[in-house]
């Protein structure tokens, strides 16, 4: 029975996390347009409320980052630091994570570190938070 359990958990995390990611243009807009922003030295963070019971991500790595090499390989980085840590940022919101220039020369520790720092700060100051969404 807890073989079964532990199945059904995987698929349903893995559904999870295919809706769980902002892929088109509209909607990375549509989360800068609310201009709700926070931030750390290595990532700027832009939410926004979705009306969806899920949560959605985005990370953006700007060409200041030279070489695309580069800026996969901590798009990847990020990628699995969201799936390891899926449960850490709340509900019901769209996040952008744009990756600083910073980010280049850290390792995946401190990138995980930085991440879960920010999502910290960001469920902390979201429940005292007074702007109406």
């Amino acid at each position: 029975m807890q073989e079964e359990e532990k199945v059904e958990k995987y698929f349903q995390r893995k559904l999870n996390l295919r809706d769980c990611y902002l892929k088109k243009n509209r909607d990375f807009q549509r989360v800068y347009s609310k201009k709700r922003t926070d931030g750390n030295k290595t990532f700027t963070l832009f939410y926004k409320k979705n009306g969806l019971d899920h949560k959605r991500v985005g990370f953006v790595i700007t060409k200041k980052v030279a070489k695309a090499v580069y800026r996969n390989k901590i798009k990847r980085r990020l990628r699995e630091i969201y799936k390891a840590n899926f449960d850490v940022l709340k509900e019901g919101y769209d996040y952008v994570f744009v990756v600083k220039h910073q980010a280049t020369e850290l390792e995946y520790k401190d990138l995980e570190k930085s991440f879960l720092h920010l999502a910290k700060r960001f469920e902390k100051n979201g429940k005292n938070s007074k702007i109406a969404d």
